[in-house]
């Protein structure tokens, strides 16, 4: 309300300064009809002027015109202080005249200028007032929405701490996967350089085991040529023991043959010698 009142008075002062302003235009134009007025009083003094002269008496008119100089002009003749004052009393009198008429004219004016200034600012008032009364809803309208927005700014706020929070902690995460990737990486480089080492390690484990196996088969081929060797060799003391069994069995007899007691001794001995021989051939 103190803003459509206060646009109210804007205006009725402007319109005010327009009254003033129109006044002041009718003044000038006063004045400008009164300097268009002076050559005319100067005109109609000089004609009277020289009625009064011609009245008077011609012997100056007759100088004048005796003579073969250029005559002086209408407002020149006479006595210049006379003139003067004339000049000086009509204009004063056309003056008053002309500023009672504008007073006048001014005033009439001037009433029904403001009465139409004063319509135009009541209007003026009532516009202002609906604008006012526009302005208002626009700007509850405008605290409404910005209330709103105020509310969609906290929920997005609310929104970007949570986003920053989850970004937060993808970059920890991103991180710790990073540092997980590199020892994984680590790992797998000392990974392959253990496969290295145990494929070289199995490598000269497979050769070794290669060169051991062809020992082995050696040395079951030693074996078996040892123990054909001893086999054979079994069979020949065998038959040499045997042999020299009989030999010595067959020297014995001999000697106890060759003794006089050794018929007797021979006849007792040979269930031994039987019983020997058994032995032997079970040995064998």
């Amino acid at each position: 309300m103190r803003f459509a009142i206060f646009i109210a008075v804007l205006l009725i002062c402007q319109l005010l300064s327009g009254v003033r302003s129109y006044e002041n235009n009718r003044i000038q134009q006063q004045h400008r009809k009164m300097k268009r007025m002076l050559p005319g009083l100067y005109a109609q003094y000089g004609e009277d002027s020289n009625a009064a002269e011609q009245s008077e008496g011609g012997s100056s008119s007759s100088r004048s015109g005796g003579d073969g100089e250029c005559k002086p002009g209408a407002m020149m003749a006479g006595n210049p202080k006379q003139k003067a004052t004339s000049i000086a009393q009509k204009a004063a009198q056309e003056a008053k005249a002309a500023s009672d008429a504008q007073q006048a004219a001014g005033e009439a004016a001037s009433l029904q200028v403001k009465a139409q200034l004063a319509e135009k600012a009541m209007q003026a008032a009532k516009a202002a007032e609906a604008a006012l009364a526009g302005k208002q809803q626009i700007v509850q309208q405008l605290q409404q929405e910005v209330r709103e927005a105020e509310a969609v700014v906290q929920e997005e706020s609310s929104s970007l701490q949570n986003a920053q929070q989850n970004v937060n902690a993808a970059v920890s995460s991103a991180q710790q996967a990073q540092s997980q990737l590199k020892t994984l990486t680590k790992a797998v480089q000392t990974a392959q350089a253990n496969v290295g080492n145990a494929e070289q390690a199995a490598s000269g484990a497979q050769q070794e085991m290669a060169e051991k196996t062809q020992l082995v088969e050696a040395a079951k081929l030693r074996v078996e040529q040892l123990l054909r060797q001893l086999s054979s060799a079994r069979q020949d003391f065998n038959k040499t023991k045997d042999a020299a069994m009989k030999a010595a069995a067959a020297a014995h007899e001999a000697k106890v043959n060759a003794s006089p007691t050794g018929r007797c001794r021979r006849m007792m001995r040979v269930p031994r010698k039987r019983r020997l021989a058994t032995p032997m051939q079970g040995k064998q």
